[in-house]
């Protein structure tokens, strides 16, 4: 009889205590999204017969509290302040932010592991450039600069060509927290600043015909063009079969001829002496003579060949023979073939010069303190 009676209230206590929770659970905002822990603990407090429905609103209000103070938390930590420049603030966000843009923007350039190691090798410096850029806006909103709104949509357009369709580019910008509006803004912040530094920099830098000529003379060594070779090649996938069309080419048959009679590709590649090349493909090359056939070589493991000016010809497991075409002979460069790239340099070196020096100024006129641990 006794037993009966404690079970009917032990019941009666559990159907209590789910009524009282089917009152004060509508009140508990996000309850899903609270740890495993913290609901353990809750169903712990709501089963515990000596704990009155006064507790277990107090117990909620305790851990709706801490949600709501951690969630601001993080909120915080986003806005904090980590520069002041001038009557302009810089927070972590803005931080984040810049550190997203400029992944989005070298992700057409760079993929996975080595987008990763240049975002960390930047991420020093961004601080530092983030106050740069904001001393170069205030300068441009002091001289109440405009940018076309055409130059933007141009901007974003190359964007979105490197990531082959807009769909990519949108999931792109997800991963990174950011959204359309946001990459035009720093765009529309990169055009102001280029403006600006166009005026205040680029267009007042001279370079005259003198100091080329001058640069030239006093450097020559370092336009001298080192012996180039120019050859053939072809590709065969088995040692029998390359030693019998070294045979045919040793006899005097030429190459293209061979390389038809077989089904071969003949490519043309040139290269200097200074490890454009495996030193074994290298070797060969320089030293066979003009017009010689080089013996098949294997080429085990993968390389690259400067096929028609351009290395992207990879190579491997197969036997290759080689034809000298030509060799052009070191020479000194004319004035005339390399004053544009002399010009190139002498603006550049002037140009960073001169950018260096007036970003100093601005930092001495203005007011910067960096609050950032």
């Amino acid at each position: 009889m006794v037993k009966t009676i404690r079970q009917n209230k032990k019941i009666a206590f559990g159907d209590n205590l789910k009524v009282r929770f089917s009152v004060v659970r509508p009140f508990l905002k996000g309850w899903e999204s609270l740890s495993f822990r913290i609901r353990k603990v809750f169903y712990t407090f709501l089963h515990h017969k000596k704990l009155n429905f006064l507790k277990i609103l107090l117990f909620l209000f305790a851990i709706t509290s801490y949600e709501l103070l951690a969630t601001s938390y993080e909120l915080f930590a986003q806005d904090k302040i980590i520069a002041i420049v001038n009557k302009d603030i810089i927070t972590q966000k803005d931080l984040n932010d810049f550190i997203n843009f400029m992944r989005v923007q070298l992700a057409a350039e760079y993929k996975g592991e080595q987008l990763e190691t240049k975002i960390q090798s930047m991420k020093l410096d961004l601080l530092d450039k983030l106050i740069e850029d904001s001393l170069i806006l205030q300068e441009a909103k002091r001289g109440n600069i405009k940018i076309n709104p055409d130059r933007i949509k141009v901007r974003v357009s190359e964007i979105i060509k490197h990531y082959g369709s807009d769909s990519e580019f949108q999931n792109s910008l997800t991963k990174q927290g950011l959204v359309k509006a946001d990459i035009e803004a720093k765009i529309r912040e990169q055009l102001l600043m280029y403006s600006v530094i166009d005026m205040e920099i680029r267009s007042k830098i001279i370079i005259k015909p003198g100091e080329v000529t001058d640069f030239y003379q006093e450097n020559t060594e370092k336009f001298i063009l080192p012996e180039q070779r120019e050859f053939e090649s072809i590709t065969i996938d088995n040692e029998s079969l390359a030693n019998e069309i070294f045979d045919q080419l040793k006899s005097g048959q030429e190459l293209q001829d061979v390389a038809d009679r077989y089904s071969l590709t003949v490519n043309k590649f040139s290269c200097v002496r200074n490890g454009q090349l495996r030193k074994d493909i290298e070797d060969t090359v320089f030293k066979i003579n003009l017009a010689q056939i080089s013996r098949p070589i294997k080429i085990d493991t993968s390389a690259s060949l400067s096929v028609n000016g351009e290395r992207s010809r990879t190579i491997e497991n197969n036997y290759y023979i080689f034809k000298l075409n030509n060799i052009i002979p070191p020479r000194h460069q004319n004035l005339s073939e390399v004053q544009d790239k002399i010009y190139s340099m002498l603006f550049n070196k002037k140009m960073q010069e001169a950018l260096t020096k007036w970003l100093d100024e601005l930092r001495k006129r203005s007011y910067i303190k960096i609050i950032q641990n």
